[in-house]
């Protein structure tokens, strides 16, 4: 429980930050294409926190670790209000997602730990719900007035220093630290190139989707308070579908459910183009269906990848699918700006559109090109979690094979 208040303290914050980010760029007039490089400079930060961080853990500890990667995260999100210069933001950015990065590797070696082999699948399901929830409500913290963003940026600060006080409080001791079996992306492509695509498309829509909404919103004329029940409602959408889209890909298999959320996705975002200007309450209904069938996209890529390989791969498998997300993560909402610099806001949903249907299109290649397994040679679908901060935790994972201690490989490109 210590560890998992952590967890909510971190996702609660995370959940407040990026989109306060956004909406203080606009309201400085940065461009669109430089607000979509700060947005991307978060998972850039991340993904190299994720591939170097477990050096720090192995020099002091796990518990020292934390706390000092706590204290950067912390220094970096005061720096937005000492330094207000678009690339100094820029900077911060990164420098929080390799922290927030290194906390969730600590954070999920340690309830790994902990786990055993009966309750590591309720571990598994309660870290998920909290990391989902606390990032859903984050966002609500917009509704406190502060036009500069001062007071809020020191406030998400004191929730992230918070952050640290279960752990440093901890009387137990540090987890042994592992290693991960050599498993990297081009093997995991011949294994599964759906699986592969489906988790980069993962990262490059869903990271467009919450982290430049805020920025469509407040370019349209949204305020900060219907912002955050935008982000929030979108979230906490993202969580409850999980559940329905799981049962019916068991059912029915992982590339049918795909194929059906990235064409609703489409349909949505097609949608959201075509209208224009719509109202909020319609904007609120069409970015939660959006949301909801975008945010299951990754745990589908998994399960399709785990269901060609050893139970004993699994978690190896998972470091490359994350190496996978992370990539389009750090280039999806560069990408997007992109767009929307010439085609104003709604240059967004043009993005979201063709990326979800550029990956259908390849769904429908796969499925063409190689006979699917039956629905009793599947793994189970297990709703993992990616919100803003969140590593995913393949130990935890009930479909893996339980292993000891952190997980971080030593090439995941092989």
């Amino acid at each position: 429980m210590p560890v998992l208040l952590g967890v909510a303290c971190m996702e609660a914050a995370l959940g407040a930050l990026s989109p306060l980010v956004g909406i203080q760029l606009v309201r400085q007039s940065v461009p669109t294409e430089l607000i979509g490089l700060i947005t991307s400079a978060y998972f850039v930060g991340f993904l190299a926190g994720t591939l170097t961080a477990h050096h720090v853990i192995d020099r002091v500890g796990h518990v020292r670790a934390f706390s000092a990667l706590a204290a950067l995260a912390a220094a970096a999100t005061l720096l937005h209000i000492v330094v207000r210069h678009p690339a100094a933001w820029g900077m911060w950015r990164a420098v929080i997602g390799y922290a927030i990065a290194g906390m969730f590797v600590i954070i999920e070696s340690w309830l790994n730990d902990k786990a055993t082999s009966e309750n590591r699948g309720r571990i598994f399901a309660l870290y998920s719900v909290v990391s989902w929830g606390a990032a859903g409500l984050g966002p609500l913290a917009l509704n406190y007035g502060d036009a500069d963003g001062t007071q809020l940026f020191a406030l998400i600060t004191m929730v992230l220093v918070c952050a640290l006080i279960p752990l440093a409080l901890t009387t137990t001791g540090n987890p042994e630290i592992g290693h991960r079996s050599h498993f990297g992306i081009r093997r995991l492509y011949r294994v599964s190139p759906l699986g592969v695509i489906a988790c980069f498309g993962a990262g490059l829509i869903n990271t467009s989707l919450w982290g430049l909404l805020p920025v469509y919103a407040a370019k349209v004329g949204i305020g900060a308070r219907e912002v955050s029940v935008l982000l929030s409602t979108s979230v906490i959408g993202a969580l409850l579908v999980q559940m329905p889209i799981g049962a019916l890909a068991d059912r029915f298999g992982r590339r049918p459910l795909m194929l059906v959320t990235c064409l609703g996705g489409v349909a949505v975002a097609v949608f959201v183009t075509l209208h224009g200007d719509p109202s909020f309450a319609m904007l609120l209904v069409l970015t939660a269906l959006l949301s909801s069938f975008a945010a299951p996209l990754y745990a589908l890529g998994v399960g399709q990848t785990n269901d060609y390989i050893l139970r004993q791969d699994f978690v190896a498998a998972s470091a490359g699918l994350l190496f996978a997300w992370g990539l389009g993560s750090s280039i999806g909402p560069a990408m997007a700006a992109a767009v929307m610099g010439p085609l104003g806001p709604e240059g967004l949903f043009v993005f979201l559109a063709a990326g979800l249907g550029v990956i259908a299109l390849v769904v429908v290649a796969r499925i063409i090109r190689r006979r699917a397994l039956s629905p009793v040679q599947q793994s189970n679908y297990v709703a993992v979690p990616q919100t803003q901060g969140t590593y995913g935790a393949p130990e935890l994972d009930p479909r893996g094979a339980p292993v000891a201690g952190p997980v971080l490989p030593p090439d995941v490109i092989d």
